[in-house]
């Protein structure tokens, strides 16, 4: 919260239908990823980890407020940083 009043932080708020970023889900819950609002070279990087719009992922674990998010994708599970998980939008399950 300290450093969203200086306007380091964006707020991420939960959308009605559904729709939240990566690094807010619970662990054990899955989705399908809904858009990735990131650069070029970061799509590509996800890309080459497996993770593409349209593709059900399943959180596996991640820290309390910041750090890696370990997710599932298909068989494989992929660890990325939580700045990149805030930028992939899942639309869940339940």
């Amino acid at each position: 919260m300290f450093r969203y009043r200086h306007g380091k932080i964006k707020p991420q708020t939960q959308a009605t239908d559904g729709i939240i970023p990566l690094a807010r889900m619970r662990d054990g819950q899955t989705g399908r990823i809904a858009e990735i609002q990131g650069g070029q070279n970061m799509q590509e990087r996800l890309r080459a980890m497996g993770i593409r719009q349209g593709q059900t992922v399943r959180k596996i674990g991640g820290m309390f407020l910041r750090g890696p998010v370990t997710v599932q994708v298909e068989k494989t599970q992929v660890a990325i940083g939580f700045g990149t998980a805030a930028k992939i939008l899942i639309q869940t399950d339940t």
